[in-house]
């Protein structure tokens, strides 16, 4: 057992070095790509309306079932290998669950195209990376949206897969990634998800609850650490406005890291919004205490990874008293 944590801490630690050195470049195959074929597989062919419900709850198990037996079954022959065959996989797959670098780079694709008066090229770099119609946002909307998903994907695609990783491995970390990416392609309120994908909103909101609550209280931190050094963030309005607001959202866990991030940057963010054609009203959150600037992309993803480094520290220290002992 404890040289199995060796390799896992081993393993971990290199995933998080590629995740921030090299992202997930296109060109290679990735593991929630496949998730993603998976699921609209099973989309297309277990819909049926009149049986909404059972019918989500039927892919999302299949779904879930298929990517842990897999992720199970490729891991362990690796590990049976050889120990070093198993710690390279493991580092492989936790650095494709990681979604920092991919991150930064896709919203600061929005950065850039702001920067050249390209508002078009900046609607369709947005849409790249929420769920939210486009075509009609202006200049602060755009980056307002470009903050948030930043923002709430620091939960989502850093901190919830980081420690899912950390204490269940790769399996528990595909099985959170099996989860939010059925959420992301399911987990819509309109004619056909409304019941079909239930079961996938649900399981994804509980599946979070913890992770966005232990990210927010690590941003402050962050913002606190960070705010000093760099003289772009206010802790004391991160906590301030997550105390407040971190309710004010449709999600139960969305506004929590989004509520940090608007406080210590001092903007407004959040509202209504069309998604595919329909106007979801959202409460505000964060005071406006001025008009988001094209620099607050670039502070949220500095957040971000103040958070991620925050956090990584945290559980490697805590590996470290463990192998130590």
């Amino acid at each position: 057992m404890r040289e199995y944590l060796f390799y896992h801490t081993v393993a971990l630690a290199i995933g998080i070095l590629t995740d921030l050195m090299v992202g997930d470049p296109h060109f290679l195959p990735h593991p929630v790509r496949a998730m993603g074929r998976l699921i609209r597989f099973l989309d297309e062919r277990l819909y049926d309306p009149d049986k909404a419900k059972r019918r989500g709850v039927l892919l999302w198990g299949v779904t879930v079932l298929t990517v842990v037996m897999v992720t199970g079954a490729v891991l362990s022959a690796a590990y049976l290998l050889h120990p070093l065959a198993g710690m390279a996989l493991e580092a492989v797959l936790s650095a494709y669950a990681l979604a920092a670098t991919s991150l930064c780079r896709e919203s600061m694709k929005v950065a850039a195209a702001l920067n050249n008066e390209d508002l078009s090229g900046a609607r369709r770099a947005l849409s790249m990376i929420v769920g939210r119609d486009t075509e009609r946002l202006g200049r602060e909307d755009i980056i307002r949206a470009a903050v948030e998903t930043v923002s709430e994907n620091t939960s989502d695609g850093v901190i919830a897969p980081l420690l899912c990783l950390t204490f269940g491995g790769p399996i528990l970390g595909y099985f959170y990634k099996a989860v939010n990416t059925m959420d992301s392609m399911l987990g819509y309120r309109n004619e056909r998800y409304e019941y079909f994908g239930r079961m996938a909103a649900r399981a994804d909101d509980a599946v979070n609850y913890l992770p966005a609550r232990v990210s927010a209280i690590l941003m402050i931190l962050a913002a606190c650490l960070c705010g000093p050094v760099t003289g772009s963030f206010s802790g004391k309005g991160a906590y301030v406005i997550w105390k407040r607001d971190r309710r004010n959202h449709l999600s139960p866990n969305s506004a929590q890291t989004e509520s940090v991030c608007a406080g210590a940057l001092g903007i407004r963010l959040g509202g209504t919004h069309l998604y595919h054609g329909i106007t979801v009203q959202k409460p505000t959150i964060g005071d406006e205490k001025r008009a988001p600037v094209i620099r607050d992309i670039g502070r949220a993803n500095i957040l971000m990874y103040g958070t991620e480094f925050l956090c990584a520290g945290i559980l490697f220290a805590i590996f470290a008293a463990i192998l130590l002992r």
